[in-house]
């Protein structure tokens, strides 16, 4: 369980990359928005702490090297609409036998039903836009759209949107919590929030969990009774 715990945690991945971090960033944003594999990756936490340990004060705090600013400015919102164009390239490509496949660890087909109903719900350029704000969703939703048919020329024009918000809001946002932190309390504030936005972008996780075991409880069983999760029969 470790392991999946330090696969989440942003600064576990800094730390890891060392004087690589900001390449290292570039390219985890790339494949999460663009390989199917890439949807446990922690980019929305991982943006922020991009941006907090873009302060020189902040990341010597934590002895690692400090990031680039301007490399990650520019280059994240340049990999993210990167990745998911190539993600609509693929559905477009191969349809559905992009996920003709079961499930395991880091496959489930729920996860495409899911983003499909996104797409559903939501309409084309809208599920583009937002998906980039809900994990496992922004993901998936680059190659559904291509399944579904969406015009290239018009996920594009969305799909750059939606990177540009999602990448350079939570950068910014990272970078000012950076320096508003005293260094010598990193620990106390840097960390824990940090964490907090992990909690947070994992929410709709959570609520989507609930609301397939709900819908699960109100399924009728074959001799037509309601049954609940984890009854034989």
């Amino acid at each position: 369980m470790d392991w999946l715990l330090n696969l989440l945690d942003p600064t576990w991945w800094l730390t890891i990359l060392g004087t690589f971090a900001t390449i290292g960033v570039l390219a985890i944003i790339f494949a999460e928005t663009g390989l199917l594999l890439g949807f446990f990756l922690p980019g929305d936490s991982l943006l922020v702490a991009a941006g907090i340990f873009s302060s020189a004060s902040v990341a010597a705090g934590m002895g690692i090297e400090p990031l680039s600013f301007p490399l990650l400015v520019v280059g994240t919102p340049l990999c993210a609409i990167a990745g998911a164009q190539l993600g609509h390239f693929l559905g477009a490509r191969f349809g559905r036998r992009m996920f003709e496949k079961p499930d395991s660890k880091l496959f489930k087909k729920e996860h495409v039903l899911r983003a499909e109903e996104f797409f559903e719900k939501f309409g084309p350029a809208k599920a583009v836009v937002l998906a980039r704000f809900v994990p496992i969703v922004r993901t998936f939703m680059n190659p559904v759209a291509g399944v579904l048919e969406m015009h290239p020329r018009r996920f594009f024009v969305w799909n750059v949107i939606g990177g540009v918000v999602w990448v350079e809001s939570l950068l910014l946002l990272g970078h000012y919590l950076g320096g508003q932190v005293d260094p010598k309390q990193i620990d106390k504030y840097i960390l824990p929030g940090v964490f907090l936005i992990v909690l947070i972008s994992l929410i709709p996780i959570f609520v989507e969990v609930i609301k397939k075991r709900r819908e699960a409880k109100r399924l009728p069983s074959p001799n037509g009774k309601h049954h609940r999760v984890g009854d034989p029969f």
